[in-house]
């Protein structure tokens, strides 16, 4: 079943009720872990016939999960064996985002296809759901529903898995990156508008914080507290924010300056913020209750981090979609 719907108001930033906190995690299925010492250990695999692999998502079996977006797949990486497994989508789907539900299906954006990618690993088989636009960043709630951004359409779009009803949200501002808060709100970057939305399921109410001109949001991450973590590629910085009282709390400016480019960002089971900076090829480790900041710097030159993902250990997962290498922080 396919529904749209279109709601076009946009209101300025007000306050909101909240209600329990997050258990923590940045919602694409498996709770992250976390870990109280960080060697700094760094190793990288060279991903076969890599063509864009890019994306790595947690899977309940431990493995990880990346699309390749220019070779039409979706890839798995067994952390204990070193081996890949490939499985091939519809041609001229070009996966973008993905996750891994809790019943071990991946779910990955059709980008150039306008479908939503179902692959059961188990069967090998891969379906297409139709969704339109350019479907890109996908997020879960674990209960059914996966919500996504359509970057140049300019929506966010609501998947029910259980009846394949879709419903389709008018934004604007190019939504890139997204994450829900504890009250069930959909917040997602408007990276060409240098705004967060804030979207409420119920009644399909946006409404907007501005992050400051040329900050450029990107990408958006949970906390176990219930505040979120955004990265703003324009300005190099990672911003928390309340949801509740629709402010930004916090402010850190990260060591690459204004231009290193902030992309991707995670907060790990303790609350602990990861962010790579994309033009000076390093992960920030940032510890909210020490304000302590650690520098890692990725052994490839030019890897194009574009997302990072932790597992149940705490550790560090990323794929450089130039590099064509997965590789771990722990």
């Amino acid at each position: 079943m396919r529904t749209r719907l279109w709601l076009t108001t946009i209101l300025l930033a007000g306050t909101t009720g909240i209600g329990v906190a997050l258990a923590g995690g940045s919602n694409y299925g498996v709770t992250p872990g976390s870990r109280v010492q960080i060697d700094g250990r760094i190793q990288e695999w060279s991903i076969p016939n890599a063509l864009g692999a890019r994306d790595p998502a947690i899977g309940p079996d431990g493995n990880i999960y990346f699309v390749m977006q220019r070779g039409d797949a979706i890839g798995r990486f067994n952390p204990a064996t070193y081996r890949f497994d490939t499985w091939k989508v519809p041609e001229g789907a070009h996966p973008h985002g993905n996750l891994v539900a809790l019943d071990g299906r991946v779910w990955a954006t059709g980008n150039a296809n306008g479908t939503l990618l179902e692959l059961d690993p188990a069967t090998g088989v891969v379906k297409a759901h139709p969704v339109g636009g350019d479907p890109h960043t996908i997020i879960t709630d674990n209960a059914g529903t996966l919500w996504f951004t359509k970057a140049v359409a300019d929506q966010i779009g609501r998947f029910e898995v259980a009846t394949g009803k879709l419903v389709e949200f008018k934004s604007r501002g190019l939504p890139y990156g997204l994450a829900l808060a504890p009250d069930g709100a959909v917040w997602f970057c408007q990276l060409n508008g240098d705004r967060l939305g804030r979207l409420d399921p119920r009644s399909g109410r946006i409404t907007e914080l501005e992050t400051g001109r040329g900050s450029g949001p990107r990408r958006m991450s949970a906390a176990p507290d219930g505040t979120l973590w955004v990265a703003l590629y324009g300005s190099n910085k990672a911003v928390q924010v309340d949801p509740t009282a629709m402010k930004i709390v916090r402010e850190v400016a990260l060591p690459a300056g204004a231009t290193g480019g902030a992309y991707a960002i995670n907060v790990d089971g303790g609350g602990v913020v990861w962010v790579n900076e994309f033009n000076a090829d390093t992960i920030v480790r940032i510890d909210p209750r020490s304000d302590q900041l650690r520098v890692f710097t990725v052994p490839t030159k030019g890897a194009a981090i574009r997302k990072m993902t932790i597992d149940a250990q705490g550790r560090l997962w990323y794929i450089g979609a130039s590099s064509g290498k997965i590789g771990v922080v722990e």
